[in-house]
């Protein structure tokens, strides 16, 4: 603990430098001041982390720079020697713990920040991963698609060529049956004329026999005889006369 002698010797050297700091404000010229005043603050910033600025900027205008820091240091000397704040043995137990935590900071920080990156840069490859992956298969999938569209495009001149094919069957279908139409009609108009001729033939046949039954019905037999003794003769008048010749 801080005594009242200890304290007393602790705040001579800051009065001390108080009154240096307050005398070489005093004895700086306007401009200073007006340098000062000049001053650009900062709305809303803070310092440490929860000092406003301004309070910085009211003990410059008042004390000079150093008023701060000397307002801090005697503003904790006073607690401390009053035994406002009391510095028992959770105050070290904290301390130490402070210190060990900075160390473990220090020390481990790189090590279990380098493991964490690590880490996270492999979750990060395994999503990269399977995003691709998955990409990947969208696309085989868009190139199926484009395949299969391309495939219904044949299948459609596949379609329009069955339909020409069968377009042609049917035509040739149709000049067969119509070439077999033409052959029974030819057949059976030749059946006609066939027929025709075969009744010509029969009825020239039965006039030319009934000619000549008639014919040899009206010839006797002597004139028979008669005939037959004077084509004899011919036939030797003929033959002579060839012999002759």
């Amino acid at each position: 603990m801080f005594s009242r002698a200890a304290l007393l010797t602790a705040q001579r050297p800051l009065t001390l430098v108080a009154s240096r700091s307050a005398a070489a404000a005093a004895a700086q010229p306007a401009g200073g001041a007006v340098e000062r005043r000049q001053r650009p603050e900062h709305p809303g910033k803070v310092r440490l982390g929860f000092i406003p600025e301004e309070w910085f900027q009211f003990f410059y205008n008042k004390t000079g720079v150093t008023g701060p820091y000397t307002f801090g240091v005697g503003l904790i000397t006073y607690l401390c020697s009053k035994e406002i704040y009391v510095m028992e043995h959770e105050y070290y137990s904290g301390l130490s713990l402070g210190i060990m935590a900075i160390i473990a900071v220090k020390k481990l920080g790189p090590v279990i920040a380098r493991w964490a990156d690590g880490e996270i840069d492999k979750i990060e490859s395994e999503w990269k991963e399977g995003r691709e992956a998955e990409l990947k298969v969208l696309a085989d999938a868009i190139e199926a698609e484009k395949k299969e569209q391309w495939r219904a495009d044949g299948a459609l001149l596949l379609m329009e060529a069955k339909k020409e094919n069968i377009a042609l069957q049917l035509e040739a279908a149709f000049r067969e049956r119509a070439m077999n139409v033409y052959s029974e009609v030819k057949r059976r108009l030749d059946y006609q004329v066939e027929c025709r001729h075969v009744e010509r033939r029969l009825s020239q046949k039965h006039m030319v026999n009934w000619i000549v039954a008639s014919v040899l019905s009206s010839i006797s037999p002597q004139q028979e005889k008669e005939t037959l003794n004077k084509c004899i003769g011919d036939l030797t008048a003929l033959a002579l006369r060839v012999k002759n010749d």
